[in-house]
């Protein structure tokens, strides 16, 4: 198995994916009054591919020590910026756009992964739709890995949205984050 990965917070990175961007909006559905939070709401847009994230926070800063993503503390700008009081909601999204070519890798044809750890519940939502092999909440550390695509092809974009909630739910202490993120495209 050959494997390439991209580091989703290296502005080198960030560079091969046409410039992608972190995005953060606060809220089960950022915008609206009380952050889309209403008894019995059935279901939040901001999941989904086409959804106009454009006024939301842009998280241009990356991790102290350059492009390794486990140098930094959940105080770190960027999507390690430790967000939130008590029983919270934030959505983290990014538009990557895929290159030909890694270094001597040819991206055509090959599996690509999205990796990430969410503080504390998270759901990783993929061009709007849910893996559901992939489980619909990992909490407290727990690494969240999703097929992105099984046969990458260059120029097509992706939307990765990761919906961050602050837990445990009765209590909840702390804050939400992403201690990483990385692309890992596979080749056997």
């Amino acid at each position: 198995m050959t494997t390439v990965s991209l580091d989703l917070e290296s502005p080198a990175d960030l560079v091969l994916l046409n410039n992608a961007v972190w995005r953060y909006g606060p809220g089960w559905a950022p915008g609206l009054p009380n952050e889309g939070l209403v008894s019995q709401a059935v279901e939040t847009p901001a999941r989904l591919q086409a959804y106009d994230d454009s006024g939301w926070e842009e998280l241009t800063d990356v991790a102290p020590g350059g492009d390794n993503p486990t140098s930094g503390s959940v105080d770190d700008p960027g999507i390690r910026k430790a967000r939130s009081v008590g029983f919270t909601f934030g959505w983290y999204r990014i538009r990557v756009t895929l290159p030909e070519r890694i270094g001597d890798f040819e991206v055509s044809g090959s599996t690509l992964w999205f990796e990430t750890n969410i503080d504390d519940y998270g759901e990783v939502w993929i061009d709007g739709e849910w893996d559901s092999k992939a489980g619909a909440v990992q909490g407290f550390n727990v690494t969240n890995r999703v097929c992105v695509t099984d046969d990458a092809r260059p120029g097509t974009e992706h939307v990765i949205a990761c919906l961050a909630v602050n837990g445990p739910f009765g209590i909840p202490g702390g804050n939400i984050f992403l201690r990483w993120a990385r692309l890992d495209f596979e080749r056997p």
